[in-house]
């Protein structure tokens, strides 16, 4: 609750991190306060030398959207029902203060563990994740400092605490289109020329292309349009240029590269004028076996009495700056059905079963 009542907007920790710091301090946790640009990082650690465990979240949160629309302020928690409301409850400061007291029991039991018990906190996770997760691994790769498993925190449960995880993300690849026409006047299109009548049966054949079947681990690759703009605000005048914002969620059955000349050649082929621009891709990962998606499965097993279900659906997340280190990544928090809402909420009782496997885990792989 303390951490919600922090405004920590992305890219702002509203003192989040200072506050973990300060809490774990006491049992001899090791805090490293890494600023690059405007975003704040912790990378907090217990023990020394290898196997290093991390957990690894973030403490900013997405706007409130309407505050009217929520049933109290979104930064002042209440419980109510059993269920904790405010922002970022879910997503993902519950996990946040799981981990935290996850890592401050673990280390209480056995303060003479083996290897390393860390934590890196970041604070633009929701935004452009240029100066968080990624420069800290640069960080510790310029100290020699290499991640063996890394326990991400997102919500990755559907309908009960537990019945998925995702060992794996598909990869992200997102662009901008920008199709040249002929400005004109409504009233004489055959002196102008309609670059968003142009674009649009190339648009369809993007929309209804089959760019692959996936595989055993990923869903198909598919391509979804964000936004789409044109014209200048008069009802008039025939738009000289269209500009499509778009986004690829691709599985390891495809790279960058084959999706681009692809989408290159329906645009050609429709005899299109026209400039992509693509940003830099992030690259789908997996952790198919090994010793952590063995230790969060036993766990869940052992604690919640279920069978959990692997899967590299939905979004992306930090993990996918770790993963390429060659550590092993898995994710496990709370339900999701209400981040990024209005009154989003999580289970008070998952939040102790939560941390209550998080501990057990570390116990695992570090006792």
């Amino acid at each position: 609750m303390e951490l919600i009542r922090r405004r920590s907007v992305t890219p702002d920790d509203a003192g989040c991190q200072q506050l973990i710091a300060e809490k774990l301090k006491p049992l001899g946790f090791h805090a490293e306060h890494l600023r690059f640009g405007d975003v704040d990082n912790l990378w907090i650690t217990h023990g020394s030398g290898a196997p290093v465990f991390a957990f690894l979240g973030h403490t900013d949160v997405v706007p409130t959207g309407p505050v009217t629309d929520w049933h109290g302020d979104p930064f002042d928690p209440v419980v109510r029902d059993g269920m904790l409301y405010g922002r970022g409850a879910a997503d993902m400061k519950g996990s946040v203060a799981a981990m935290a007291i996850a890592l401050e029991k673990f280390v209480a039991a056995i303060p003479d563990h083996r290897g390393t018990a860390a934590l890196l906190l970041t604070s633009d996770e929701e935004g452009t994740a240029q100066d968080g997760t990624r420069r800290v691994v640069e960080f510790l790769g310029r100290n020699n400092v290499k991640i063996d498993w890394c326990l991400v925190g997102e919500p990755s449960s559907l309908e009960a605490l537990g019945d998925v995880v995702k060992n794996g993300r598909r990869g992200s690849l997102t662009g901008t289109l920008v199709v040249e026409g002929v400005q004109g006047h409504v009233a004489y299109p055959h002196l102008a020329d309609n670059p968003i009548h142009a674009s649009a049966p190339a648009l369809a054949e993007l929309c209804a292309t089959e760019w692959d079947r996936g595989n055993e681990h990923y869903p198909p690759t598919s391509f979804q349009i964000s936004n789409i703009h044109a014209g200048t605000g008069a009802d008039n005048v025939i738009p000289g240029q269209v500009e499509i914002l778009f986004n690829f969620r691709f599985s390891t059955a495809l790279t960058p590269a084959q999706i681009q000349a692809r989408m290159a050649e329906v645009l050609t082929r429709h005899k299109l004028k026209f400039k992509l621009h693509w940003q830099t891709p992030n690259l789908p990962f997996l952790t198919a076996a090994g010793q952590l998606f063995d230790a969060v499965r036993t766990v869940i097993k052992d604690v919640a009495g279920r069978d959990t279900v692997p899967s590299t659906a939905g979004g992306t997340s930090d993990g996918r700056f770790i993963a390429p280190t060659g550590a092993e990544v898995v994710e496990l928090g709370p339900v999701n059905r209400t981040i990024h809402k209005v009154n989003e909420c999580v289970s008070v009782a998952d939040l102790e079963t939560l941390t209550r496997m998080y501990e057990r885990i570390l116990g695992r792989l570090l006792a």
